[in-house]
């Protein structure tokens, strides 16, 4: 009788727990201001264009590693630090993890990324040296700190989530190659990786992003379908561009040969300001990045709590 009474408690209680995460999912806010804030402290002239190695990066890093501390992220390595082994100044992918809360699905990751560096101090154009990169890729660094956020706060995912701030994207995708590397070698469980870049401004098109490698994969289905509605598409220029090599999913693709893509926003053939030094927190769109990252929230949490790997490989 006792056995059978103390079942019925924890059942109970895993079932409080539950309603208790879906409230806090359905009711959670992102914030604009809160999403301004980041933004703007990442592209600001303080962190000099974060070029990898420098003293702004170091800034960036920084607030990443308060980012993860503050919302109680534990670190997946010794520390938060990643050091990149393939470059020849001081840089550091900021790494952490969430642990799922599913028994089993807990063994699997979901990789969650964005590059937190870009081109630094360079050629003067237009009396500025300071090359921002405030949509590329301040944006989809604010984005990923506000999922972890989320998911710290609503302890909604069944699958653990690994958070990666990847430095030298712009040196050649380094930072990622080499840690997709390491986690090969250490036999990492991953699922799939969905990584951000580029998402201060409207796509401008009938859709609301694009992700690179459309073709390789059933994930803009799946994400659609968890978003109820056709908002993930191709792009002919994500295909011209050879968007899919271009960012941080890539070395993910080619270690573990799993569903490895990045969401964006922005139009390479309408925004003017791709490596430029005007592109600047002036220039983005900050109501247009908290819905989208709102849009976002029930998506990436349905692709981390699928029963089974619903994003596949296409053959």
């Amino acid at each position: 009788m006792k056995k059978r009474l103390l079942i019925t408690l924890l059942t109970l209680g895993s079932t409080v727990t539950s309603i208790a995460q879906t409230s806090k999912q359905e009711t959670y806010v992102i914030s604009e201001n809160h999403i301004a804030e980041t933004l703007q402290f990442l592209s600001s002239d303080a962190l000099e264009g974060r070029d990898s190695g420098s003293e702004g990066i170091e800034k960036a890093a920084q607030f990443l590693e308060g980012v993860f501390t503050e919302n109680n992220i534990k670190p997946y390595f010794e520390t938060y630090r990643d050091t990149i082994s393939n470059y020849d100044k001081p840089a550091y992918n900021i790494v952490g993890y969430l642990e799922g809360n599913d028994p089993v699905l807990k063994n699997e990751y979901v990789v969650i990324g964005a590059h937190y560096d870009h081109i630094g101090m360079a050629k003067k154009m237009d009396g500025d040296v300071i090359y921002n990169g405030a949509d590329d890729n301040a944006s989809g660094t604010t984005a990923v700190t506000e999922l972890v956020q989320y998911f710290a706060e609503t302890k909604s995912n069944k699958r653990s989530i690994l958070f990666c701030f990847f430095s030298a994207e712009e040196k050649g995708l380094l930072g990622s190659y080499d840690l997709a590397s390491k986690l090969k070698k250490d036999n990492f469980n991953i699922y799939m990786m969905l990584n951000f870049e580029m998402i201060g401004v409207p796509l401008q098109m009938d859709i609301e992003a694009f992700v690179t490698g459309y073709s390789r994969s059933n994930v803009a289905n799946k994400m659609n379908e968890y978003a109820g509605k056709e908002m993930i598409g191709y792009t002919d220029f994500a295909v011209k561009y050879h968007l899919f090599r271009a960012s941080d999913n890539y070395p993910f693709y080619l270690e573990f040969n799993v569903p490895a893509h990045t969401i964006s926003t922005t139009g390479m053939e309408t925004f003017k300001y791709y490596h430029h030094v005007d592109d600047e927190f002036e220039e983005m769109d900050t109501a247009h990045m908290a819905t989208f990252m709102q849009t976002m929230l029930p998506v990436v949490t349905k692709m981390v709590n699928a029963k089974t790997q619903e994003i596949v490989l296409k053959k």
